[in-house]
């Protein structure tokens, strides 16, 4: 039997990514709202406890108001937004961090996406904590670059008109009371004592990101040259689907190099006293519809790659 499926706010850039990539699978039939009626909380309620897997692509408290209408106890929900990434009522979606937390998505009914900027740093900075490579307090900090296709369907069209302020043209920094959203789950699902310094980037390019973390070799609770933490990531994250630790010998990190995969690629650069970690993807794939996607498989009980 076809499983119904659901996209609450499909008309954004990640409902329609996550549509995208479910199309041409024919073990899912999607259930479309009217045009008309997408805002008609009626009709929504309806098609949510119809399906068997809801998304949820929209605005923070409009993912709670869709949360609270699903009374059918098999309907799994996926939230895209901000909205439920640190209530213990949802899990986590990053099925990598541990055999765990893999188990933790198969088993719930209530699944939170991970957002881009903290998929890429959460994936550099979990595993040194669990392991007590670095202290719950170590003040970290983190740069992120990311396409302009992350900042929706606004910001899209700001960057594709032809008439366009010419500070477009270059890299431009934001969240400059360091408030960002992602801040929250970063340091929630890492243990992290404090909240990192992190200042993203928004640059003229579609999709791709590249999160950086640099780290004092000095500052570790345990000796650890560049080498041996490269090995220590490849150790932790081995035979992953979608999340390798690869060797780069070029001098520039591209951010579009994964763009429109649902790969994550981690690099350790530097020298044995300044360590730079980085972590490689789209931010739309692994940093969005591509994470939710794999999730639904996972809570599925189906392969983790289907339509990947």
């Amino acid at each position: 039997m076809a499983i119904k499926v659901f996209i609450d706010g499909r008309e954004g850039t990640t409902g329609l990514k996550i549509e995208e990539r479910l199309s041409g699978r024919n073990d899912i039939v999607l259930l479309e709202i009217d045009e008309k009626l997408r805002k008609n909380k009626a009709e929504r309620k309806r098609l949510i406890n119809m399906s068997d897997v809801t998304f949820l692509c929209l605005p923070d408290d409009a993912a709670r108001e869709s949360v609270s209408l699903c009374e059918n106890e098999n309907t799994i929900i996926i939230d895209a937004s901000t909205a439920h990434r640190t209530s213990p009522e949802f899990t986590y979606g990053f099925p990598e961090l541990s055999d765990m937390q893999r188990e933790k998505i198969r088993k719930s009914k209530r699944i939170a996406v991970p957002g881009c900027h903290a998929s890429g740093f959460i994936a550099l900075v979990y595993p040194l904590v669990k392991e007590g490579i670095i202290s719950p307090d170590y003040p970290i900090t983190c740069h992120s670059v990311t396409g302009y296709s992350g900042g929706g369907k606004k910001m899209i069209a700001e960057y594709e008109d032809a008439e366009r302020d010419e500070g477009l043209d270059s890299p431009r920094q934001y969240a400059l009371t360091q408030n960002h959203k992602h801040l929250p789950e970063m340091t929630k699902i890492c243990g992290l004592t404090y909240e990192p310094h992190f200042s993203p980037i928004v640059s003229d390019y579609f999709s791709g990101m590249v999160v950086t973390v640099p780290l004092f070799a000095r500052l570790l609770n345990k000796k650890m040259t560049c080498k041996e933490l490269f090995l220590f990531y490849r150790e932790y994250y081995k035979n992953q689907k979608f999340l390798s630790v690869d060797e780069d010998e070029s001098s520039f990190i591209n951010a579009n190099y994964l763009s429109g995969s649902n790969k994550m690629q981690i690099l350790v650069k530097g020298n044995n006293e300044r360590i730079l970690l980085i972590s490689r993807f789209d931010n739309l794939g692994k940093g969005a519809s591509g994470a939710a996607v794999q999730c639904m498989n996972i809570a599925l009980g189906l392969d983790e790659g289907l339509g990947l």
